[in-house]
């Protein structure tokens, strides 16, 4: 997870292009990274785009953190296809409101607040149109860079271990990519429900990962029968 200037800083030399913070500030502006055509990170494009007013249900929110996801990676390629080019990259991201548009009664100016991966990207810039009722307000003792960092990750482990399948005590689960960041967060999560959790990584430096972010068993592919273990772990 990386703030806007840092991640402006990670394709300046690229770019051969200025920093945000040299731009002047426009209030309905934002310096934006955006894509004409699918490909590697020489293909984005340091922009100012006019962002303008928040229409009805919309608000305007000025980032203050970006969170990088691998989904963000799909996107670049093609393989999530973008629904348009040229377009800004990005999927959650999190900062202060700067307008509210009519019937937006949820948010006012200044309050702190996180936005993700639910609508067409485009985090990866100083500001940006969302709908008010997708956004999370943050309360005080959650920082724009945790919300930005844990976004997409807090969400998907949410959906799964409480939508997909409502986890319960008396159920063991099966994790992989167990040392990801969606991973620790379901092992927590599990382990505070009381639900065992078998997690399955790639190698023994992730297994001790796995285990000390709550996973009572982990197994490596390539060197644990998998279906075997879970069956003698599960009986």
């Amino acid at each position: 997870m990386l703030s806007l200037s840092h991640l402006l800083q990670c394709v300046r030399h690229q770019l051969r292009l200025p920093l945000a913070h040299h731009l002047p500030k426009r209030s309905a502006s934002s310096a934006s990274l955006r894509r004409h055509s699918y490909g590697g990170p020489e293909a984005l494009s340091y922009e100012d785009v006019t962002v303008g007013d928040p229409g009805p249900g919309l608000v305007r929110i000025r980032h203050t953190a970006i969170g990088l996801n691998f989904a963000d990676l799909h996107n670049r390629t093609g393989r999530y296809p973008l629904p348009s080019l040229p377009h800004v990259l990005g999927g959650a991201a999190a900062g202060i409101v700067e307008a509210v548009g009519p019937g937006v009664s949820l948010f006012r100016p200044g309050d702190h607040a996180a936005g993700g991966p639910d609508f067409p990207p485009g985090a990866y810039a100083e500001a940006r149109l969302f709908p008010a009722d997708r956004l999370i307000d943050l309360p005080e003792e959650i920082d724009d860079i945790t919300a930005a960092a844990l976004f997409t990750k807090g969400l998907t482990a949410q959906y799964l271990i409480e939508d997909v399948y409502p986890v319960k005590a008396s159920d063991t689960i099966l994790v992989h990519a167990a040392a990801g960041g969606v991973g620790r967060l379901l092992k927590q999560w599990a382990r505070h429900l009381g639900a065992p959790t078998i997690g399955v990584v790639s190698s023994r430096a992730k297994a001790e990962i796995a285990t000390a972010h709550g996973c009572h068993h982990a197994l490596v592919l390539g060197e644990d029968d998998i279906v075997q273990r879970v069956r003698v772990l599960t009986a």
